[in-house]
């Protein structure tokens, strides 16, 4: 009869653990395994694909229960964590052999999205940024950190947007608050950025923090930095040694983009595919270090805004760029470098094994010929990273003369220490060596004295040596000479004292070496430790290398220019500019150029012509080569000249947001309003067909109004596009306005896009046209057409009637096809009085044709 379950002394430690840890999946040491219950394990085994079983499955009421082998955690935990989960890791305490009664457990690591530290579970070239949040009246304390590379950077933001920009920026999986956070913040970093909150409510204190947070000033950034860290230190459990130096910033020093700019202008995510292929950061990616991916990703999300800053950078480009022999061999020797930044980190988080190690001296290895070569192209301006990239020769001599140079990935298994490192080691060894050799002897002697060629001495864990002898030469062997231990069912297997004694012997320098190699290898470890800040300092100044030289690569090969960027000036000129994107998909033969031309009083281009004609590529095109030359690289144009922006605002493309109950034209008008609110003189604003989600007139009024704010009151750099053809009239009374258009022509009734940017307004919008090549029907075409001659007519009439309440008026158009169409359109056009007879025939005969 099923019996009521019984908490026994191992549930009831469970559950007081999983107490402590409720928000989390409590992986729980039971030998070789990890075992989960109850709620856990029912999640567990849906979200792992796990057998769930029960323990005590005769009670009454059994516990659900599902494990994982424990060599294997690792595979789990990450996809646990990658879906927004925190995972603690629960271990023994206490070595079993030498305990009575229940054996000591506890977490010994919270593993959590923005604490993930294994580099399986991210991807070489993203950061994953753990962030924490402290709310005052009227602004916010932020802090950000890497877990793995040790970066910690802190700021105050202004407003709830302000926050939300920079979390999408980070792209953080999870953000610590203090528990107090408004509920409408929440709700949009939950929601919409899909970010896990955690809480952090009491603050630690301790002299490591204080150094960490020495350099800052401010109260509230201490504050959101202090706890970050606290929050580090209770989920990790370790030290935090590798963590650098609070580092203040501030937003509006690098040019801002809010994070619907960001999306629009697909910097580093792909709008249609989510992905890296088709963006800004996959045309620039030269890199050949992860760091030095990452930190192009970091430079692309704050571009600079200091023209000395810039300049630096550029001049760095443009020697990377003269010197071809010099950057490919630059390339070679990069590529021969590890994830410095990361292997740093392993080592004072106490994670690193020898393999890394070996990475590590690999990596430094190849320094002295990186800095040599910079300085021989050096004028000056490496000057900082030539400092900045000091081998450390005795990190490379401590694991040179330590770790094996086919190091195992396990630290504690032995076979890690070289020869000759450490007498007492090599002792071990030796005695080891002197004792197989002594197996090997005996079981040769045994041989020849026994007569028994077979004989062979063999071990395993639980009878240690044995001699081991088939049954058919049992006969063979002297009455007393071994000792039997054990029969199988073709064998039988034998001791002798002297085995056995050799066997104490060797087990003993088996477990005392492996001791000794693992206490080795942690003061290797600690040792290297003691270099973590020049080791990061190292690892900085190669990422920066690495980023240089691929914009000095990307440069070359799609031909860029040195671009002339002022602080002061308003003066925009980009002669036969490029879209670098769409340009390396289409190739540098089938791209367009355009030039983009403002002058220093010129603040609004308003942009007419067809759909697909390329007006969204032309302001995005100048967007992405304003941060390309504020990032430092060169651009895609024949010539650049161009102010240094502040801001980027841009609406281009239509998207709702149906999680937030948001239409297009409401996330439309939300974006503009961004930008008038926020947008500065020096500011840059890129508005496509802004108004068309609502009525017409509505919409033109809408679409006016802000205009004339933008000419009268931001006095921003504006391009804005629109299919209002009634708007070109602005130019005649706002002096800081100027027509452009798309180029197309008809020919035959088709219209071909030019892509190519001319003064003046469009003369039409070629929408029926657009929409054959969309491939309507052609009654539908021929319809729309005469709609449109009706309104056009008539702006004010309103054509309602069916096709089969006004068989009159559709009596000549009815089977009008769209060539049909064109013709008539032609002939309206013409100007007989100009024509001389033979041009006048000869028109007529070619429209007679078409028809």
């Amino acid at each position: 009869m099923p019996q009521k379950t019984k908490q026994t002394p191992m549930m009831e430690q469970y559950l007081a653990i999983k107490a402590q840890y409720p928000d989390a999946f409590l992986f729980y040491r039971l030998g070789d395994f990890y075992e989960m219950f109850y709620d856990d394990a029912i999640k567990a085994s849906q979200l792992l694909e796990l057998t769930l079983t029960s323990r005590n499955r005769n009670a009454d009421d059994p516990i659900p229960m599902c494990g994982i082998p424990y060599h294997a955690a690792q595979g789990y935990i990450d996809t646990l964590v990658e879906q927004g989960y925190k995972v603690a890791i629960c271990e023994q305490v206490e070595d079993p052999r030498t305990t009575k009664g229940m054996v000591k457990r506890e977490v010994v690591q919270l593993v959590t999205p923005g604490t993930v530290m294994d580099a399986k579970g991210l991807a070489a070239k993203d950061n994953n940024y753990l962030t924490a949040l402290v709310c005052a009246k009227d602004h916010f304390g932020f802090a950000y950190a890497d877990l793995t590379t040790g970066e910690l950077k802190t700021t105050v933001l202004t407003d709830q947007d302000a926050v939300v920009n920079e979390a999408a920026a980070l792209k953080t999986k999870e953000l610590v608050t203090n528990g107090e956070l408004p509920a409408e913040l929440a709700e949009e970093l939950t929601e919409r950025l899909g970010i896990l909150l955690s809480q952090q409510t009491d603050l630690l204190e301790n002299a490591e923090f204080a150094f960490l947070t020495q350099q800052v000033t401010s109260d509230i950034e201490k504050q959101a930095v202090v706890q970050l860290l606290s929050y580090l230190s209770v989920t990790q459990k370790r030290s935090l040694g590798h963590i650098q130096q609070a580092e203040s910033y501030q937003v509006d020093h690098f040019l801002k983009l809010d994070h619907f700019s960001k999306f629009n202008l697909e910097l580093t995510q792909a709008i249609r595919t989510g992905k890296k292929q088709g963006t800004l950061l996959w045309l620039l990616d030269e890199t050949k270090t992860a760091m030095g991916g990452r930190l192009l990703k970091q430079w692309l999300d704050r571009p600079l805004i200091q023209e000395k800053q810039i300049l630096k950078r550029q001049k760095m480009v443009a020697s990377l760029l003269a010197a071809y022999f010099e950057r490919a061999d630059l390339q070679e020797m990069l590529t021969k470098v590890y994830d410095l930044e990361r292997l740093v980190g392993r080592v004072a988080f106490g994670s690193v094994n020898g393999r890394d190690l070996l990475q590590l001296q690999s990596s430094l290895a190849q320094v002295p010929a990186i800095k040599q070569l910079l300085a021989g192209i050096d004028q000056g301006e490496w000057q900082e990273l030539l400092l900045a990239l000091e081998p450390l020769p005795a990190v490379t001599e401590l694991i040179d003369r330590a770790i094996t140079v086919d190091a195992p990935l396990s630290v504690t298994e032995g076979n890690i220490i070289k020869d000759g490192y450490h007498p007492q080691l090599d002792q071990y060894r030796e005695a080891m060596r002197n004792g197989k050799q002594w197996l090997a002897e005996l079981e040769a002697k045994e041989r020849q004295e026994t007569g028994i060629k077979n004989i062979k001495i063999g071990f395993n864990r639980v009878f240690g040596y044995y001699l081991e002898i088939t049954k058919s030469n049992l006969a063979n062997l002297p009455e007393g000479r071994y000792e039997r231990k054990q029969t199988l069912a073709n064998a039988e297997r034998f001791v002798t004292p002297e085995l056995k004694e050799t066997e104490r012997l060797i087990l003993e320098a088996e477990e005392k070496s492996v001791d000794l190699e693992y206490q080795l290898f942690v003061e290797v470890r600690e040792e290297i430790k003691q270099h973590t800040e020049a080791l990061q300092r190292l690892a900085k100044a190669i990422s920066a290398v690495d980023v240089l030289q691929s914009f000095a690569v990307v440069s070359e090969r799609y031909q860029y220019v040195q671009p002339k960027l002022h602080s002061n000036g308003k003066v925009l000129a980009i002669i036969d500019g490029r879209h670098p994107v769409v340009e390396k998909v289409l190739g540098h033969q089938e791209y367009v150029p355009n030039s983009i031309k403002m002058a220093a009083d010129t603040e609004i281009l308003l942009i007419t012509g067809p759909n697909m004609s390329g007006k969204s590529t032309y302001m995005r095109q100048l967007a992405l080569t304003v941060i390309m030359a504020q990032i430092g690289c060169f651009v895609p144009a024949v010539s650049a000249e161009m102010p240094i922006f502040d801001q980027i605002f841009t609406r281009i493309g239509a998207s709702d947001d149906l999680i937030a109950g948001q239409s297009t034209f409401m996330v439309e008008m939300m974006e503009a309003n961004q930008a008038l609110r926020h947008a500065t003189p020096r500011s840059l604003i890129l508005f496509d067909e802004l108004g068309r989600g609502t009525a017409t007139y509505d919409g033109m009024a809408l679409a006016q109004a802000i205009i004339e704010y933008i000419h009268k009151e931001v006095k921003a750099k504006t391009l804005f596009s629109t299919h209002y053809h009634e708007l070109t009239v602005l130019d005649e009374t706002l002096s800081g306005l100027r027509n452009i258009h798309v180029g197309a022509v008809e020919k035959d009734g088709e219209v071909v896009f030019l892509h190519k940017i001319m003064e003046g307004p469009a003369d039409k919008s070629y929408g029926i046209h657009v929409a054959k090549i969309a491939g309507l029907p052609a009654p539908l075409l021929a319809r729309a057409a005469t709609i449109l001659a009706k309104l056009e007519a008539t702006p004010q009439a309103l054509v309602a009637e069916t096709p089969e309440e006004d068989n009159q008026q559709l009596s000549l158009f009815e089977e009008v096809s769209t060539s049909e169409l064109g013709a008539l359109d032609q002939l309206k056009k013409l100007n007989l009085l100009e024509m001389t007879p033979m041009e006048a025939l000869n028109t007529l005969y070619e429209l007679q044709k078409r028809i």
